[in-house]
């Protein structure tokens, strides 16, 4: 394994448009997990909610599965050596971050619409957790990044569970995103390459 910082030059047309989400040069696996695992759970979501009759609308199967190809796809996109290289090369920095942490406030809120009854506190407390901590995380010295992201990953959890609490059947979405973004995008890491 090597660390690299060197990036592709972004492709044209649509390719151009896949490198600007998941970042140039991406290898073969790291294509494989950004399409089937995310693309399974949601297909895996649907099935849950049909085979155990959550009582879902057609609204919010296509909410949910939407949602869920997302949440699983930036989990693990987001994650990857090549994002990793893409979304902290030289010229993206705090503000370029919580850009894309404000992005999310889209999927929020969606997902209040179809699961929450559009309840505001909890749309604006779920957004402002995080982009709050994403906020904070960003601030800290590269050093303490990690700790800080971890210790609160974990409150966002006591959050999820016990002030912004969601239906039993998808119960999963808070977790996921907060996991995504906390753990998954904010955090620079070293981009190692295959040899």
């Amino acid at each position: 394994m090597k660390i690299s910082w060197d990036l592709p030059q972004k492709r044209t047309g649509f390719g151009g448009v896949i490198d600007g989400l998941i970042g140039p040069g991406a290898t073969s696996a790291e294509k494989a997990l950004q399409l089937y695992v995310p693309f399974g759970f949601g297909a895996a979501v649907v099935l849950a909610g049909m085979v155990l009759d959550f009582g879902w609308s057609v609204a919010q199967f296509v909410v949910i599965a939407a949602l869920a190809v997302d949440m699983m796809g930036g989990v693990i996109t987001n994650a990857t050596s090549t994002a990793k290289r893409w979304f902290f090369r030289e010229g993206q920095g705090t503000k370029h971050h919580l850009g894309f942490v404000a992005m999310h406030v889209a999927q929020i809120a969606l997902f209040g619409w179809a699961f929450m009854d559009l309840d505001l506190f909890w749309i604006g407390g779920v957004f402002g957790v995080l982009l709050g901590f994403s906020a904070a995380i960003l601030t800290l010295p590269l050093y303490l990044q990690r700790p800080v992201a971890s210790f609160l990953f974990v409150v966002a959890m006591f959050l999820s569970l016990y002030v912004f609490t969601t239906p039993l059947d998808v119960q999963w979405f808070l977790p996921m995103l907060y996991y995504k973004i906390l753990i998954s995008h904010i955090l620079r890491e070293e981009p190692y390459q295959p040899d």
